[in-house]
């Protein structure tokens, strides 16, 4: 049973040290280390090679989605985890995921130095927004219960490498942001499923290179939601679910608009019109039962919300959409 680890990086060589070091304490440690290189200057991939790594250079900030390929192309083990270069695993935290011995899992991912809810997993709203469930949540019983999931954030996760010959790899024109939702989305599509295992903990700095709202985190965010409704969306998903999308798309504007970055979320919007033709799958290749799936989802971030605290985005969503009444 080999596992490869890879970690797309660039720069961050401290926070890369710390994740190396963790990986390095694993009850069962993965088989071979992969660490591809966007074009860091400041010694971070020097270090990774003297650590044991193996380094793929990109020769460019050519972002996650393509570098993670890259690695996952270049691996040899039957299980392939991917790391966020800016997380810090429990030492059990690979042993965990592949006791779940499930086509993907992923684990409780804490936010760095609190108590907070990182991640768990991923749902997507009819309007094509996503929430990675518990984020900014106390911890507590509500995100200790083990289940089935459909789309694992990818900060740190576990896959079957036959994962990605059935289901493909992740679509690089996202670049960054979003990408690992498509992604879980191609998997339900394909009746993938996975587990979310809150024994198994990590810890996450999160959007340690640009940070939450750069400008340009932003634009890649709301071009990428839009990209989602392209690639699957059916036209009768697209016409059932108009509102909502109209909704969780200006909703999500203002929030950008109350975090000064407007400008960023207008260029993303744009560039995502402009690329939704070309990123319509041919021959009307689309998961028949995806509104059935977002309703659910739609009820999981209700339940959830009610009993860790709304926020004014999702409030104002499912009262304006009605999303996840009975």
């Amino acid at each position: 049973m080999k596992v490869s680890a890879i970690v797309p990086v660039w720069n961050g060589r401290a926070l890369l040290d710390r994740l190396l070091t963790t990986l390095e304490a694993q009850t069962v440690r993965a088989d071979e280390l992969l660490v591809v290189d966007n074009g860091s200057d400041d010694g971070a991939p020097e270090m990774a090679r003297e650590r044991g790594a193996r380094v793929i250079a990109m020769g460019r900030n050519a972002g996650f989605a393509p570098a993670v390929n890259r690695g996952i192309r270049e691996s040899r083990g039957e299980w392939v985890a991917v790391l966020n270069s800016d997380v810090e695993l429990a030492e059990d935290y690979l042993e965990r995921l592949l006791e779940a011995n499930a086509w993907l899992a992923t684990g409780k991912i804490l936010k760095s130095g609190s108590g907070e809810i990182d991640g768990t997993f991923d749902v997507v709203c009819r309007g094509g927004t996503a929430w990675r469930v518990g984020n900014g949540r106390a911890d507590g019983p509500l995100f200790s219960e083990a289940r089935t999931i459909e789309s694992p954030p990818w900060t740190a996760a576990l896959f079957r490498a036959e994962v990605f010959r059935r289901v493909g790899y992740l679509e690089e024109s996202f670049e960054s942001y979003l990408e690992d939702v498509d992604f879980g989305l191609r998997c339900a599509a394909m009746g993938i499923a996975g587990q979310y295992v809150p024994r198994a903990v990590a810890w996450h700095r999160g959007s340690a290179s640009l940070g939450r709202w750069h400008a340009r985190t932003v634009q890649h965010m709301a071009r990428n939601q839009i990209l989602l409704l392209a690639r699957h969306y059916a036209g009768r998903d697209l016409r059932r679910c108009a509102w909502p999308i109209v909704a969780a798309q200006v909703l999500w504007g203002a929030v950008a608009l109350r975090h000064g970055a407007a400008l960023g979320w207008m260029r993303g919007v744009w560039q995502g019109m402009r690329g939704f033709r070309g990123a319509r799958p041919k021959g009307d290749r689309f998961d028949p039962l995806l509104l059935e799936r977002l309703r659910a989802n739609e009820h999981t971030i209700r339940r959830v919300l009610s009993e860790s605290g709304f926020d004014g985005y999702w409030r104002l969503y499912l009262l304006l959409t009605h999303g996840g009444s009975k």
